[in-house]
């Protein structure tokens, strides 16, 4: 049966489970942060851009400090997912909106999945950011509950668990997503729920802690909006800004490369791009750019680079291949 509130607003009773949500206001400095976030993201894959289209050198986006500085934007977004996970439902689970969210997140991950199989068939993304986050959510949605210290210790196994857990049978597609398989192909974009989903733990963590303390309530109190209305507004829509920002800036860089082409590929520059690539999820920087060097170095000396990129060649050039490599890999473990 209805009821009337003391201001003459009707509402409904509440089904047996639900709780009363509080009216919430948004804290403007974590839309800021997400988004400086996400311009950090745009200035890391405006730069893979450059390195795909060919006018920086190759390999450059994958490695060194742009690769260092594509995890801390990783790791910032995803403790932000957990920050923002508990803000929406730490004071009671709002089943609607946590579905239509998920939805959202998921579908847009399956177009991304789409797209990319299309036009990078080689190296498309399977488990991207936007999956892991769907992931993520559901696995979060069940932790918010958990104490501060149980979060932490979880955060500190989860990040560690690559480091110890391994099995042959963890190298089967079904598991890549893992992130415990050591034989992950060629991706654009890979994050496996271990290590990553540590910092949405880390979020939960944080933002369980902030509220206790009353650190919530003071930054609510903080306007930032009107001095910095643009990061506010793409922190608000991150998803949008995610799904748009790549093809407005490889639509600009394509368009920049009909008027002023980027330099010829060097081939072997190429094959060291691809193979650092390969390598990186699965080894450290020093031993791939090694290993890579030496495969590049030997094909030269005996003339054959051209080898190097054949696919359904002959058994002979294939089996030459797969020596060099066996070779190299010797050599560069030490």
């Amino acid at each position: 049966m209805p009821f009337v509130l003391r201001n003459g607003v009707r509402a409904r009773k509440l089904a047996q489970g639900d709780m009363v949500q509080p009216e919430r206001s948004r804290i403007e400095l974590v839309d800021i942060a997400r988004g400086v976030a996400l311009v950090a993201m745009a200035i890391y894959h405006f730069t893979w851009d450059l390195d795909f289209f060919g006018y920086i050198e190759p390999g450059t986006s994958v490695t060194g400090g742009w690769r260092i500085f594509a995890r801390c934007i990783a790791s910032s977004f995803l403790f932000l997912v957990g920050v923002s996970l508990y803000l929406a439902h730490g004071g009671g689970f709002r089943r609607r909106s946590f579905l239509r969210r998920l939805a959202m997140i998921a579908g847009a991950a399956a177009a991304i999945t789409l797209v990319t199989y299309i036009l990078f068939p080689d190296s498309f993304i399977f488990f991207g950011i936007l999956h892991h986050i769907a992931v993520a959510t559901v696995l979060g949605a069940a932790a918010l509950r958990l104490p501060v210290a149980a979060l932490l210790v979880l955060a500190a196994a989860v990040i560690a668990a690559p480091h110890f857990v391994q099995a042959q049978f963890l190298d089967h597609p079904v598991f890549w997503w893992t992130g415990f398989s050591r034989n992950v192909p060629s991706t654009n974009d890979f994050i496996p729920i271990f290590p990553w989903f540590g910092a949405v733990l880390l979020g939960i963590a944080a933002a369980k802690a902030a509220d206790r303390a009353g650190l919530f309530a003071r930054l609510r109190r903080i306007r930032l909006d009107d001095k910095l209305p643009l990061l506010g507004a793409a922190g608000r829509h991150s998803l949008a800004f995610y799904l748009l920002h790549q093809p407005v800036l490889i639509s600009g860089l394509w368009l920049f490369a009909q008027v002023v082409p980027p330099p010829p590929p060097d081939p072997g520059a190429r094959f060291l791009q691809a193979c650092i690539a390969q390598c990186m999820p699965h080894r450290d920087e020093g031993f791939c750019r090694a290993y890579c060097g030496c495969v590049l170095d030997e094909a030269t000396a005996q003339g054959r680079v051209g080898d190097l990129f054949a696919t359904g060649g002959s058994r002979d050039a294939q089996s030459w291949v797969d020596n060099l490599a066996i070779q190299c890999s010797v050599e560069n473990n030490g």
